[in-house]
């Protein structure tokens, strides 16, 4: 019997886990052989490296450590952001979660609220314990007021999804905050308790890569090689068909492959084109998920240019206060390897576009630059003109989760699980941070194993009898 053999299909940081996790390239004995098929001409997803104004910057979005990039891991210089909002720059109030607020005199403090706003918060609606799940937006509207959900939980949440809090699932989203809701009692108490709890000391909570995160992919394919996982870029999946025996997977040029295991690694209208014959309900699911698109402009400034520094790691821009923005981060204040990388230099880079709200993604490179530009000089003062420039547009980049969306995805895989040999993985499922998509693809790989394990047995039995 030959080795056994696992397509992966996609080729963004969930697939490349997934290809690493089954082809021993993540510091683990290789499960199969392994063939990683990618559409585009690179890899990597949204993680994308690239340089502006001479400097190596990201241009898109605990394997770090398995592919040897341990020492690379850095936390950021400042986390201390702002929210503008109320024709200023507010500080962020501490003691909150995704917004929530668990310090009522943090919040007064930062001036995000209005007066009424502050008031209401403070006469706080307790409600019944939640059963099920709930849209985040409306949960806290409902308890704490409609201008808590505008000016916080709307631009926390929008920086991470670009959606629209009224419509995210608390239980996908916010899971830290279900205990909270399915207790009952006063939501400003309970995310007190959270925000307050011990953490492993010396942690930090988010980490960077020295060169920025496109170098994470990067190394990942680069362990994959090592490992003999066959990594393809520019080379579509026309056709996924189970076979008695495995998978059929057919290219764009024509090519077929034969797979033991296939791991869908794409976005969820490409899983659910390439399911649609031999899983329908699975790929009925799957068109359902919606996506946001957005625009990214990266911005490089000699600093001699600057009439002052812009002070912090960025501010957030609720949309209610209907500015061109929705988020700017500072990254040379934040990230301490681009300082140190180009000193005379400051990155600075701006988010355009959410849910339903995808008009800047059709403007011209320049309309987005100056968009940018009025907005910066407005919030922080900003006059200078950069020296170069990068955008970057995610169209259909961000997978929303909806009330339900667990569920949903519950449904998908056990519509796969149907199938057999199947399993999918990415930001369409478990979360869509870094550290979900590994997850996502590590949990991936466990359910093919109940596949690979006889597969694999099967082979050592073969080799001992013929040596």
């Amino acid at each position: 019997m030959a080795q056994a053999h696992v397509v992966v299909i996609g080729g963004g940081i969930a697939g490349l886990t997934a290809a690493a996790v089954v082809g021993g390239g993540a510091g683990e004995p290789a499960r199969a052989r392994v063939t990683l098929l990618e559409a585009s001409e690179r890899l990597g997803g949204k993680l994308w490296g690239g340089e502006v104004g001479g400097v190596r910057v990201d241009l898109g979005a605990e394997l770090a450590r398995a592919v040897g990039l341990a020492e690379q891991l850095e936390p950021p210089t400042t986390a201390k952001a702002a929210i503008w909002t109320r024709g200023a720059l507010r500080p962020l109030p501490g003691g909150q979660v995704m917004g929530v607020p668990g310090d009522l005199a943090a919040l007064a403090e930062s001036g995000v609220l209005s007066p009424e706003g502050l008031e209401r918060a403070r006469h706080e609606v307790v409600g019944e314990a939640v059963a099920d799940d709930v849209a985040i937006g409306r949960y806290v509207a409902d308890r704490l007021g409609r201008e808590v959900v505008d000016r916080l939980v709307e631009p926390l949440l929008g920086g991470v999804y670009a959606g629209r809090s009224d419509e995210i699932s608390l239980r996908a989203a916010v899971p830290a905050l279900l205990p909270v809701a399915s207790g009952g009692g006063s939501l400003v108490e309970g995310v007190h308790r959270l925000a307050t709890r011990p953490t492993t000391v010396g942690t930090p909570v988010f980490q960077g890569l020295r060169g920025g995160l496109g170098t994470l992919p990067e190394a990942v394919a680069a362990a994959c090689a090592g490992a003999g996982v066959e990594l393809r870029t520019r080379t579509a999946v026309t056709e996924l068909r189970r076979t008695s025996d495995g998978w059929r997977v057919t290219t764009g040029d024509g090519e077929v492959l034969a797979a033991d295991a296939v791991v869908l690694a794409v976005p969820a209208p490409a899983a659910a084109r390439l399911l649609r014959a031999d899983a329908p309900a699975a790929a009925a699911e799957l068109d359902t998920v919606e996506y946001a698109g957005m625009a990214l402009v990266t911005l490089a400034f000699r600093r001699a240019d600057l009439a002052r520094t812009p002070v912090g790691s960025g501010f957030l821009v609720p949309p209610v206060d209907g500015r061109r923005i929705k988020a700017s981060t500072f990254s040379s204040n934040k990230w301490g390897w681009l300082e140190r990388s180009a000193p005379d230099t400051f990155v600075l880079r701006t988010s355009l576009g959410r849910l339903r709200e995808e008009e800047p993604l059709e403007l011209a490179d320049e309309e987005l630059v100056a968009r940018s530009l009025a907005d910066l000089g407005e919030a922080i003062g900003l006059t200078a003109r950069p020296y170069d420039t990068a955008v970057t547009r995610w169209r259909a980049g961000l997978p929303q989760y909806p009330v339900g969306h667990l569920d949903r995805v519950a449904r998908i895989r056990a519509a796969a699980d149907r199938v057999g040999a199947l399993a999918l993985c990415g930001a369409a499922y478990d979360g869509v941070g870094i550290p979900a998509c590994v997850a996502s693809a590590r949990a991936a790989v466990a359910a093919l194993d109940r596949v690979l394990t006889p597969l694999a047995g099967a082979n050592v039995t073969e080799r001992t009898m013929g040596a």
